[in-house]
């Protein structure tokens, strides 16, 4: 029989929340519609018919991502509103730009003409969803070939628990050179499971030194790192994943545009292709 939840009035409003964000994230990408009168509505309570095998705890699990989700939605509110008093550190449009750092992982030639830097979190459905609809694609149009150089950065998002030990444990993988080993074990794995365990499990999957890999996990020497990579995507106007710049290819700075979203491949094609024919 389906599992029915009853959900308290704090997590509807975390899905009302999740559900406007949504629509407002459509209403930018989509031609603009004649405004609809708003309806009113009034609820104490709701009852959802979960899918049939679906258990309690994956319910609860569930819930519990929306009341977190709730939580950070409540946070940037209040944030946003703070920031009313001042000027916007933010940038006003798409056009963004980005000091280049030391120690970044790059993939492609060093001196491919454009740049295109990702900002990922590896418990992120999303990010995932670009790995395996949009980057191969890429690596074999514009990595490969000498076009593009693709950087990976981290933006562990704050109601994804797991999401900094997976950015600490790819760069544990890159001390031995398998960083983009472990990105692509910890990304392309449907099982989407980053505990402490399934982390040693991807290890062993990627041929790690796992005596290293395990010394440098409880280390945590990566986390000031991963703040710095956070911080950088808070100048660039950048809180969700995954989010991109494409730029031209420059020792000091890139100057481009910024991608939010997995987004379909032919918004990055496109955006490529402008760059590659700029002198």
């Amino acid at each position: 029989m389906p599992l029915p939840v009853q959900l308290t009035r704090a997590v509807f409003a975390a899905i009302a929340a999740v559900a406007l964000g949504a629509a407002t994230f459509a209403q930018q990408a989509a031609p603009a519609k004649p405004a609809e009168t708003p309806k009113s509505v009034k609820a104490e309570s709701v009852t959802i018919n979960m899918p049939e095998g679906m258990t309690k705890d994956q319910a609860d699990a569930i819930l519990n991502e929306l009341r977190q989700i709730r939580q950070l939605l409540e946070r940037q509110q209040a944030t946003a509103a703070a920031q009313l008093a001042r000027p916007a550190t933010a940038p006003a449009s798409d056009k963004v730009k980005m000091s280049v750092g030391t120690g970044w992982y790059s993939m492609g030639r060093d001196d491919a003409p454009v740049t295109m830097v990702e900002f990922t979190d590896y418990q992120c459905p999303f990010c995932r969803r670009f790995e395996a609809d949009s980057f191969a694609q890429l690596k074999k149009d514009y990595i490969d070939t000498g076009k593009v150089r693709f950087v990976s950065r981290d933006l562990p998002l704050e109601f994804h628990p797991n999401a900094p030990a997976a950015a600490v444990a790819a760069r544990c993988a890159g001390e031995q050179h398998k960083f983009w080993e472990m990105r692509d074990a910890m990304m392309l794995d449907t099982a989407t499971d980053l505990g402490p365990d399934s982390i040693l499990k991807y290890g062993q999957k990627t041929n790690l030194d796992m005596t290293a890999f395990s010394a440098c996990l409880k280390d945590k020497k990566f986390t000031e790192a991963i703040k710095k990579d956070t911080a950088d995507a808070g100048t660039l106007g950048i809180s969700g994943t995954p989010s991109f710049v494409i730029g031209k290819t420059d020792k000091s700075e890139i100057a481009g545009v910024r991608i939010v979203g997995a987004v379909p491949y032919p918004v990055f094609d496109s955006a490529i292709k402008d760059l590659l024919a700029t002198k």
